[in-house]
């Protein structure tokens, strides 16, 4: 599938930028610029079921939003051979599953949804629910948002279909066994995703790991300069 993407810059290096759940290309409004400015010609795309991307086809959640389709969908839409690649949260999932034919330089998982299924507490209906939270809601959860974030989240939640939640359990990825690419792991403070054994673990089988201090999971919406920060040396 063809996915919807947006560009910043027009540098020689180039970046991917793959979102997480619920979100789509607009998650990186800061990011994206940001990187820009350093020399790079920045790719998001809206991943399928978000976004201005077309929905997943199939007679049940799980066929239309397949983990591995989307991996395919990055396939098919990004350029192989990008300096850099991004992806947060179920774009961790995405971008892992895709990195041996995007084949970028480097990689970035920013508090990845790699065990999704096994994370505490974790219930796809709860995001199908927040799909109709208010602006009062979304800005309670997140104190440190800018106004401008607020009403991205509203728009792409808006944008978003949630059979793509209800898809999520039973394909899980779990952890992986080794970074196919140098990739550092940037993780929300006390990561409801990522336990801090399992960041051992990835350390051990040769990722960088670092951690934004006081960020919760959407951790380029947190704290923009702490995580532009964890990237120095990668970007």
């Amino acid at each position: 599938m063809k996915l919807h993407t947006r560009e910043w810059g027009t540098g020689d290096r180039v970046a991917l930028l793959v979102h997480g759940i619920m979100s789509d290309h607009r998650t990186w409004r800061r990011v994206g610029p940001a990187l820009a400015e350093r020399g790079y010609r920045v790719i998001a795309v809206d991943q399928r079921g978000h976004g201005q991307s077309p929905r997943g086809t199939g007679a049940t959640p799980q066929e239309r939003y397949p983990l591995d389709g989307y991996a395919d969908d990055l396939a098919e839409t990004l350029p192989a051979g990008a300096e850099l690649a991004i992806g947060h949260s179920l774009g961790g999932i995405t971008l892992l599953r895709a990195i041996e034919r995007l084949k970028p330089a480097r990689a970035v998982y920013v508090d990845p949804a790699w065990q999704f299924a096994a994370a505490d507490g974790v219930d796809p209906e709860m995001f199908v629910a927040f799909r109709h939270a208010t602006r009062e809601q979304i800005t309670s959860m997140n104190p440190r948002w800018e106004s401008a974030d607020v009403d991205v989240e509203l728009a792409t939640l808006a944008a978003w279909d949630p059979d793509s939640a209800l898809a999520m359990p039973g394909q899980e990825a779990g952890l992986p066994t080794a970074p196919a690419v140098p990739s550092l792991v940037v993780l929300a403070d006390r990561s409801f995703l990522v336990s801090p054994s399992d960041a051992a673990l990835l350390r051990e089988r040769g990722f960088e790991v670092r951690t934004v201090p006081g960020a919760g999971h959407t951790v380029h919406r947190d704290d923009h300069t702490g995580f532009m920060a964890a990237l120095e040396g990668w970007i």
